[in-house]
């Protein structure tokens, strides 16, 4: 069943397509709540999203989300104990995106087990990778300073299913970093190299979602 997972994978990955972007996509405004259901190699969990908790990142995440941003990607990084990681793992969509920048944001929501952040790197980097607390990870990640901004924001929260996190594929751990590169350069290579990750297939709206703005 595996085998046979990972196929269909590779298949939905070579099939797909890159959707055309729209700079308008970036003047979407997220309503104050909105649930999505994430279907996964390994079963399905519901989040809800709160725009207050960080504005910016929620609007983003939305129109992200509204245009198939996530789909097919892979759950990347899984640390056992600390965080499932997924998202960023396509340089064109990387490319379409990057140059609308997030500004930074103070942590509102503690990283409690079952909230959901963007990762980054430094000043005004979030905006591709998202990762979902495996375990109460406050204070620490509500403090810390990498690049001298404090924290990470948490803009949702898993609501159901997170067994469905739980059982993802860890044994890799943060291992796949060395091999980051590749899953932005050769994409099937990374895929093969580490054939046990679990993937996000399709990412949906349940409630909350609403027209773009022309």
């Amino acid at each position: 069943m595996r085998k046979v997972s990972y196929l269909l994978l590779i298949l939905a990955i070579i099939s797909c397509h890159h959707p055309v972007f729209r700079s308008k996509w970036i003047k979407e405004t997220a309503p104050e709540h909105f649930t999505v259901l994430f279907e996964t190699s390994k079963g399905n969990f519901e989040t809800e999203f709160t725009r207050e908790w960080s504005p910016l990142a929620v609007d983003r995440l939305y129109a992200q989300i509204k245009h198939g941003y996530y789909n097919h990607t892979l759950f990347y990084r899984v640390s056992p104990n600390y965080v499932a990681q997924f998202g960023g793992d396509d340089s064109v969509k990387i490319k379409k995106w990057a140059k609308y920048i997030i500004p930074d944001e103070p942590v509102i929501r503690s990283n409690e087990r079952g909230t959901i952040g963007f990762a980054r790197g430094g000043k005004e980097t979030r905006g591709n990778d998202i990762f979902i607390n495996l375990r109460n990870n406050s204070p620490r990640l509500d403090t810390i300073s990498p690049g001298g901004i404090k924290g990470y924001p948490v803009i949702g929260i898993v609501t159901k299913d997170m067994q469905v996190v739980d059982s993802l594929y860890s044994g890799y751990g943060d291992s796949v970093f060395a091999k980051y590169d590749t899953l932005l350069q050769n994409k099937m290579y990374f895929i093969e190299s580490f054939l046990k990750l679990d993937s996000v297939k399709r990412i949906f709206f349940i409630k909350g979602t609403k027209k773009s703005k022309k």
